[in-house]
């Protein structure tokens, strides 16, 4: 039998599969990468519009750009890439000559346990910026006060800093019995995920808050709800869901325990426009600049192979599972998935129609 843990899950102790193998979140990102360039345009309009070079230091001429959320592979480097481009085409609109525009310095943060060592040999060698690496939790501050002028974060705010406790507690109406998810479950279920991502957004706006320079600006790319819309059909969803069924189907079959399955919940929470934006105006750090759905729909715009959905899921939740219920389940579990994505292909396809990247641009008061 497979790692017989019930122990409730620790967020800090996962991250993307790393490496660049085949099931590499460097090598199966794509889709991430798509939706992310879907913001270009209205990156460089927030940055054209909005970000005031005058605020650079004076001393150092240094601006400072942070990716919360890194992980690994190419994805990263194209936006901080884009970023200072956007950055540079803004000093030449002042009059500013190349030999004028700042000096970039470039942090990357991400968990402890984040593959670094293939981050950063994995550099474009022409890259026009300075680099260090920050392992930590996004969830508290990272930086100095006011030391940051611009915060980028991708697919990375969605998570949460823990599984909420009472859908672990077996006496609590809350308790998430024998799914992985909260989106098809009781009212109290999603209440306790509501309750735990309003505390954790509040903590990363009020630690980037502080990190921020004033008039500094924030992006940040989330997988959320349209408002009125139920958790239960996002795409997200459907591959959760699936994949708690299977590993039901497991226990039943013996090749894990019950207990195991009841006692685990992955920690990412599906917000939508009008809770985020409650929250950032309660909160009071940041100005909203953007907040909108991207039109980013995964599988539908060009279709995409079962076996890519499948190596995509897999690149993200791999670590969560295996440091769950072990190794030895990997390959079969996400065998079956593969069978249940390609069975339900109409059904996931239209589940993507709707939007499910939501762009935030905010700007620190």
């Amino acid at each position: 039998m497979a790692n017989d843990s019930t122990a409730s899950l620790d967020p800090s102790s996962s991250s993307m599969n790393c490496g660049n193998g085949n099931f590499s979140y460097s090598k199966n990102s794509t889709l991430q990468r798509v939706g992310s360039m879907k913001a270009n345009t209205i990156i460089e309009e927030v940055i054209a519009d909005r970000l005031i070079i005058e605020k650079f230091s004076t001393s150092s001429n240094t601006v400072r750009i942070a990716d919360l959320g890194c992980s690994v592979g190419p994805n990263t480097y194209f936006a901080m890439q884009h970023i200072i481009g956007a950055i540079e085409k803004k000093c030449e609109s002042k009059g500013l000559s190349p030999s004028q525009f700042p000096e970039f310095q470039v942090f990357f943060n991400d968990q402890t346990t984040n593959d670094f060592n293939t981050l950063f040999t994995c550099l474009p060698p022409e890259k026009k910026y300075f680099v260090a690496g920050v392992p930590g939790s996004f969830h508290g501050q990272l930086f100095p006060s006011s030391s940051m002028n611009i915060v980028y974060s991708s697919f990375s705010f969605h998570w949460l800093s823990q599984v909420p406790k009472e859908v672990q507690m077996k006496d609590s109406p809350s308790w998430n019995k024998g799914r992985i998810f909260y989106a098809s479950a009781s009212d109290e279920v999603v209440q306790a995920y509501a309750a735990q991502f309003a505390k954790d957004f509040d903590s990363i706006l009020s630690a980037r808050g502080k990190e921020i320079i004033s008039g500094g600006i924030m992006f940040t790319f989330m997988l959320a709800l349209q408002d009125g819309c139920h958790p239960s059909k996002h795409i997200l969803s459907f591959f959760l869901d699936a994949a708690g069924s299977i590993l039901m189907d497991m226990a039943h079959e013996g090749l894990i325990t019950a207990a195991q399955v009841d006692s685990f919940n992955m920690p990412l929470y599906l917000g939508t426009p009008k809770e985020i934006t409650g929250l950032i105006e309660r909160n009071g750090w940041f100005s909203i600049e953007r907040l909108k759905f991207l039109d980013h729909k995964p599988g539908v715009d060009e279709p995409i192979e079962p076996s890519k959905h499948t190596a995509h899921i897999r690149a993200v939740i791999q670590d969560f599972i295996g440091a769950h219920f072990g190794a030895e389940i990997i390959d079969e579990l996400f065998d079956r998935l593969h069978t249940n994505i390609a069975a339900h292909r109409d059904l996931h396809l239209s589940l993507g129609k709707a939007g499910v990247l939501l762009f935030v641009a905010l700007r620190r008061k």
